[in-house]
């Protein structure tokens, strides 16, 4: 777990407490550490004056897992316990904000949309926001690992694995949904993943805010989309130190 704290030398003295905070989820081959090495995140937590959270969830595509590994009960459950019990951190709806990138975005989305009362924010880089494409891979070396983590890989669309049925079942009551924000590149192989859930969004009334860019799969582009999202939903001015 790496956690990013505002220095109360330069943010002044509002508690933790009190803060906004971002869990930021990382991709399949990444960890916890990768958005510290990888992306200017500590200068855009200390200009917002942000409680960054980067938890490692290793390439488990934040699942309960069958071997007892409880990944997405300790994402919405036991870390945001662990948190307020440490720092202080409180699981404040309106101050807790989520992202990630690749299979990260499915992370959050899923948090988001089937616990839409613990954020007020979720974001999407270049997700895994369907999970169609793994059916096309037999003879992929992966393919015994994600049948090891989602069971028969031809039953994914319709299953509680799937990002579709989170959509549906919260786009029951869209005035519960946290701000909802997809990007994406259109170089990348998993573009259309991205295209197909905002449509699907489109569709179902979901609000959401959607852009893409002529980028591919790489930091360098998803750097640049994190600062985008948090220049959405807040304040310039909030927590800022210059400019």
């Amino acid at each position: 777990l790496y956690i990013i704290l505002p220095d109360p030398g330069k943010m002044g003295e509002m508690p933790l407490a009190k803060r906004k905070v971002l869990y930021l989820l990382h991709g399949l081959s990444d960890d916890g550490s990768a958005w510290q090495r990888y992306t200017a995140v500590e200068t855009y937590a200390a200009h917002y004056g942000l409680v960054v959270v980067m938890p490692s969830f290793g390439r488990s595509f934040y699942l309960d897992q069958p071997n007892g590994q409880n990944y997405f009960t300790y994402l919405v459950e036991e870390l945001p316990a662990t948190l307020e019990k440490v720092f202080g951190i409180k699981p404040n709806r309106e101050n807790t904000m989520i992202a990630g990138n690749s299979m990260g975005g499915y992370g959050a989305f899923k948090a988001a949309l089937l616990h839409p009362k613990l954020y007020s924010a979720a974001a999407s880089f270049s997700g895994m926001l369907s999970l169609d494409v793994l059916q096309l891979l037999p003879d992929d070396p992966r393919k015994n690992e994600f049948m090891l983590l989602f069971g028969d890989l031809q039953s994914l669309p319709g299953s509680r694995h799937d990002p579709a049925v989170w959509l549906n079942q919260a786009a029951k009551n869209p005035e519960l949904l946290p701000r909802l924000f997809i990007s994406t590149g259109t170089l990348e192989d998993i573009y259309p993943l991205s295209m197909i859930f905002h449509a699907n969004c489109q569709s179902l009334g979901a609000p959401v805010t959607y852009r893409e860019q002529e980028a591919r799969h790489v930091w360098s582009f998803w750097d640049g989309e994190l600062r985008w999202f948090l220049g959405q939903v807040l304040d310039q001015k909030e927590g800022a130190e210059g400019g």
